[in-house]
C-alpha cells in the first residue's frame, strides 16, 4: 500500500469533510429543508460554473473516458470535445426562465417544475420512479470509479476502497446537503483543473515528447491516429448519436437541471456560462488525451478503465500522484452528492409529502428524514457496485440516456411552448421510456444510431400528437390566463 500516496487524498478529504460541517453550521441559520436541497437560491456565477461543470465531469470523465482514448485512440479525444458546449446549452436553453419559474411555484425538485407546468400527479410520480430507477445505474458507476481507482492507483483491495470511499461520500453528502455540494464543487473543479493538466504534462514528458509518442501509437495501430479508431468504431451515425447523448440530451438530466434553480442573479448566468465552458473544455481535452497518449506508455492493459490510475503510479512522484488522486476522486464524489442528494428530494419531496399533503411537517424533520434516506440509499448504491463491470462508461451511457429520453421533452417543452399540456408530456415519457429501455436491451440500432436518437425523436413525435388530445392551452406555468 502506498503511504506516500494516501497523505495527500487524506488531507484532501478532510477538506472536503469541513467544508461539508461549515455548510452544516450555516444551515442551521436558515430554512432548513430549503437550503439542503438547493442552497437558498444564492449561488453566484463562479460557483454556478464550478458545480455545473463537476456534477457533469465524473467518473466517466475521469476513468471511463480516458479508458475508451486508450482503447480507441485520438478519434475518441475529438469524439470527447463534443461535450464542450453542455453549460452553455444547460444554462441559455433553462436558465432564467427556469429559475424566475422555480422561485414563483418555490419549487425545489424537477418535478416541481413539472408540476406546475402540467399540474399531474401522474406525471410528478412517473417522473420520481424514472429518477431513481435511472439514478441507481449512474450512481453505481461512480461508486464502481471511486473504488476501482483506489484499487489501481493505492493498492487498496476493490471491497475496501468501494466501503472506504463509498461511506465517506455518503457521510459528506448526507451531513452537509446541498450548501456543501456546492462549495465542494468549487474546491473540486479547481482540483480537477490542476491534477489534469499535471497529469498530461507528466505524460508528454514521460514519454519523450508528443512526436515520440505520437511515433510509437503508429508502430501499435496506425487506427489509434484516425478519426474513426480501430476497425472504424467511431462512424458517423455513432458521433451523431454521441452529440445528443452527452451534449444536447445533457440538458434533460435532473441533477444538471436542478443547479439551474439555485443561482442568485442574471450577472451569475453569464458568469457560469464563461467559466463552465473553460472548465469542461480544459478537463474533457487533458483527460481524454492523457488516456490517448499514455497507451505510448503502457500498451498492454486488459482492463481500459485502469489506464489513468496506472499513469499516475508510474509518471508522477508519489505525493504528486496523491494529489492528482484527488482530482478524479473529485469528480466522482462531487457527481455522486448531487445525484444522491436529487434522490433525496425526489423522495421526500415529491412522493412522501404528495402522499399527506395536508400534514404540516417541521423543516428540521424533513431534513433529519432526507439525511436517513440518503445513507440508506447509498449503503444500498454500495452493494450494487460489489460486483464491477470492466467498462464503466457505457453503463453510465445507458443511465444518462435513460434519464434524457423522459425527461427531456416535457422539461423544453413545458418551458417555451404555451400550449404543452399534461396527455402530451405524459405520453412523451411513456413512450420515451419504453423505446429507449426495448432498443438498448436488445442492441437495437436503427441506421446504426444510438438508441438516445430514435427515443428522442419517437418521445418528441408523441408529445405533439397526444398535445391533441389534452386540455387546450393547459401549460399552467405559461398559460397567460394563469399569470
Amino acid at each position: 500500500m502506498h503511504f506516500d500516496i494516501i497523505l495527500p487524498l487524506v488531507i484532501y478529504l478532510i477538506f472536503v469533510f469541513a467544508l461539508s460541517i461549515y455548510a452544516y453550521v450555516k444551515r442551521k441559520k436558515v430554512n432548513q429543508f430549503t437550503d439542503y436541497f438547493i442552497g437558498n437560491r444564492t449561488m453566484g456565477g463562479f460557483l454556478l460554473a464550478m458545480t455545473l461543470a463537476a456534477t457533469y465531469i465524473s467518473a466517466s470523465s475521469f476513468i471511463g473516458g480516458p479508458g475508451a482514448a486508450y482503447k480507441y485512440g485520438l478519434g475518441w479525444v475529438l469524439l470527447s470535445m463534443i461535450q464542450v458546449p453542455t453549460v452553455l446549452l444547460s444554462l441559455g436553453i433553462l436558465g432564467k426562465k427556469f429559475a424566475i419559474l422555480a422561485r414563483k411555484y418555490n419549487a425545489i425538485t424537477l418535478s416541481d417544475m413539472l408540476y406546475a407546468h402540467y399540474k399531474s400527479r401522474t406525471i410528478v410520480w412517473f417522473a420520481s420512479i424514472a429518477l431513481v430507477v435511472a439514478f441507481i445505474g449512474a450512481m453505481t458507476v461512480q461508486f464502481v470509479g471511486g473504488a476501482r481507482l483506489l484499487q489501481s492507483s493505492v493498492g487498496i483491495p476493490y471491497h475496501t476502497g468501494l466501503l472506504i470511499f463509498g461511506i465517506g461520500t455518503v457521510v459528506y453528502t448526507a451531513f452537509g446537503g446541498f450548501r456543501a455540494s456546492i462549495l465542494n464543487d468549487a474546491f473540486q473543479g479547481l482540483v480537477m483543473i490542476i491534477g489534469a493538466i499535471l497529469l498530461l504534462g507528466a505524460i508528454i514528458y514521460a514519454g519523450g515528447g508528443i512526436t515520440t509518442i505520437v511515433d510509437r501509437l503508429m508502430e501499435i495501430d496506425p487506427a489509434l491516429l484516425t478519426p474513426q479508431g480501430p476497425n472504424n468504431f467511431m462512424d458517423l451515425p455513432f458521433m451523431a448519436s454521441f452529440w445528443i447523448l452527452v451534449c444536447f440530451g445533457v440538458v434533460g438530466l435532473p441533477h444538471t437541471a436542478v443547479r439551474c434553480m439555485a443561482y442568485k442573479d442574471s450577472k451569475a448566468v453569464h458568469q457560469g456560462i464563461i467559466i463552465g465552458t473553460i472548465v469542461v473544455s480544459v478537463i474533457m481535452l487533458t483527460m481524454h488525451l492523457s488516456g490517448a497518449l499514455g497507451r505510448a506508455i503502457i500498451s498492454d492493459l486488459t482492463i481500459p478503465d485502469q489506464i489513468v490510475p496506472t499513469l499516475i503510479i508510474n509518471v508522477l512522484p508519489p505525493f504528486a500522484a496523491g494529489i492528482f488522486l484527488a482530482a478524479p476522486l473529485a469528480a466522482i464524489m462531487s457527481t455522486i452528492n448531487a445525484q444522491l442528494l436529487q434522490v433525496s428530494s425526489v423522495l421526500i419531496k415529491d412522493l412522501f409529502l404528495s402522499i399527506k399533503p395536508h400534514v404540516n411537517f417541521s423543516d428540521k424533520f424533513l431534513t433529519h428524514i432526507s439525511i436517513t434516506i440518503t445513507y440508506i440509499f447509498g449503503g444500498l448504491l454500495i452493494l450494487a457496485a460489489w460486483t464491477p463491470p470492466d467498462m464503466i462508461i457505457w453503463l453510465n451511457l445507458l443511465a444518462f440516456g435513460g434519464l434524457e429520453a423522459v425527461f427531456l421533452w416535457p422539461l423544453v417543452l413545458g418551458l417555451y411552448w404555451k400550449n404543452a399540456n399534461a396527455t402530451g408530456a405524459l405520453c412523451s415519457m411513456l413512450t420515451g421510456a419504453v423505446s429507449y429501455t426495448l432498443l438498448a436491451s436488445y442492441d437495437i440500432k436503427l441506421l446504426s444510431l444510438h438508441p438516445i436518437i430514435p427515443s428522442l425523436t419517437i418521445g418528441f413525435i408523441v408529445f405533439i400528437i397526444a398535445n391533441m388530445f389534452g386540455n387546450k392551452r393547459k401549460n399552467y406555468a405559461l398559460d397567460s390566463t394563469q399569470n
